[in-house]
């Protein structure tokens, strides 16, 4: 089914174009982006239960963007009235003017940056889903993931405890200038599982998901996937420590995921390269891994749950292959950043919500598959480890240094593995050493989209990361 657009929107849309219109006589470029998303979260535990309608990306609401004198400046506002126009300018003139005026009193050093082009675009995407999450009966759910959390629960004394989490978002944005009329509306849904297992005072916890730019239908697949997590969890109860030192490894798709996001994330956002905050602004046609990686970035290179047509300044969604084997093409920009640099925007504008400002951010960033089994890598490590689960990491754009949390290694002795497990394991490096080092890359490649990209401490959006497995060498501890 299509996932309709919202009545409000549509509703709205001509008053909207009538307050671009007023704008438009007193600034050079004026656009709207607004936003009626709607969803629901609900987290189970064995010991409580919550449910909300709202998820991270849930809100209504518009901002204003407008361009003079070289300067832009923006407008937030939830509460629109169509009926006063005319009120609602002056006030948004009186607050835009102000902000305008500070700047040039105070002589703040700005970036020179020209108007924003306004060719003519009319999009109406409304994507395929199979539910809608406003249709979803929320008992229902919910006693679908206590039954969840209960087996995971019941399938082994080791498990004292099964967090289930499910959340669903309808997608609706409309962006708005004298000549662009686009909009689109999406679902996406992602859900968790974390059970925890105890033993002789030692407690362990895996993690699992499910995600996808689909409806909550996608949340029946959390059963299987909590049970071998389940698993998992028992089995780190026996896990070793790690001796530090360097190691081939062999990655599997999502610690593969993980390194796409950290290594060629934050380090390559363009924005970072107007303020000269990334080491890769001085890589841009040089090498930066092996001859096997390529990657993409953008919301059309896979469908997940960062996938839209456009972003949120009117900019067409697109595919950037940032490595093409091996060697550093490009990065992504907002399209302020790419006025401010000589390029074209690549789609990657996004805002927390509409009350935040646009930042340069991922969207889906993979590495192509390549051709060699997981077996064949097994089979050519001489001593090394299998890394499976991804924890958590973070990067140094400047200096490119780079830190992986990862939930367990296998161990691989001439060969074949040993059925020694050790967790947790920190990975860490220097970029384009870590990439160099990539000798083999798997035939087959996974996404995953369960989870948020925060820029620094904040400013969270949706992402989604992933590849095949790589083989390649990395100093852990």
């Amino acid at each position: 089914m299509k996932a309709k657009f919202s009545e409000y929107l549509n509703e709205i849309a001509p008053a909207m174009k009538e307050l671009i219109a007023v704008l438009k006589e007193r600034y050079d470029y004026v656009s709207v982006l607004s936003s009626d998303s709607v969803g629901f979260t609900a987290a189970i535990s064995q010991y409580a239960k919550s449910v909300s309608n709202s998820t991270i990306t849930t809100e209504r609401g518009n901002v204003v963007r407008v361009y003079k004198d070289g300067l832009y400046s923006e407008y937030a506002f939830n509460r629109f009235d169509a009926s006063n126009i005319s009120g609602l300018c002056e006030e948004i003139i009186h607050a835009l003017d102000s902000q305008l005026d500070l700047l040039k009193e105070t002589g703040v050093k700005v970036y020179e940056t020209p108007v924003l082009p306004d060719e003519p675009i009319v999009v109406f995407e409304e994507m395929e889903t199979g539910s809608m999450p406003e249709n979803t009966s929320l008992e229902k759910l919910v006693e679908e993931l206590t039954a969840v959390s209960n087996e995971v629960v019941n399938s082994s004394e080791a498990i004292a405890e099964c967090i289930v989490r499910g959340s669903s978002t309808h997608i609706n944005k409309m962006f708005l200038t004298a000549n662009r009329d686009m909009r689109q509306s999406y679902v996406y849904t992602e859900g968790m599982a974390a059970p925890i297992a105890m033993r002789d005072g030692r407690n362990e916890l895996s993690y699992t998901s499910v995600s996808g730019r689909k409806g909550p239908e996608i949340l029946s697949g959390l059963r299987d996937k909590a049970l071998e997590a389940a698993k998992t969890a028992e089995e780190l109860l026996d896990a070793e420590a790690i001796e530090p030192g360097e190691y081939e490894i062999i990655t599997t798709p999502e610690v593969s995921g993980l390194i796409a996001h950290e290594a060629f994330g934050h380090g390559v956002e363009m924005d970072m390269f107007v303020k000269d905050r990334a080491l890769g602004k001085e890589y841009i046609n040089k090498r930066v891994g092996s001859d096997l990686v390529t990657m993409h970035e953008g919301a059309l290179c896979t469908e997940e749950v960062a996938s839209y047509a456009f972003d949120d300044e009117g900019t067409l969604a697109g595919d950037t292959i940032e490595i093409q084997n091996g060697i550093l093409k490009t990065g992504v920009c907002d399209a302020l950043s790419a006025l401010r640099l000589g390029g074209k925007p690549t789609g990657n504008g996004k805002r927390e919500n509409f009350e935040h400002k646009v930042y340069t951010r991922m969207t889906n960033t993979v590495f192509d598959a390549g051709n060699n089994t997981l077996d064949e890598m097994i089979a050519s490590v001489k001593s090394g480890y299998l890394l499976k689960g991804m924890k958590s990491g973070m990067e140094d754009p400047k200096h490119w240094g780079i830190q992986c949390i990862i939930e367990r290694g296998y161990e691989i002795k001439d060969g074949k593995l040993t059925g020694k497990v050790v967790a947790p394991i920190v990975m860490t490096g220097y970029v384009p050493d870590l990439l160099g080092s990539i000798t083999m890359a798997g035939t087959d490649k996974e996404v995953f989209g369960s989870g948020a990209c925060g820029k620094g401490h904040k400013e969270w959006v949706k992402v989604s990361d992933g590849g095949p497995c790589l083989k390649a060498k990395a100093r852990l501890g």
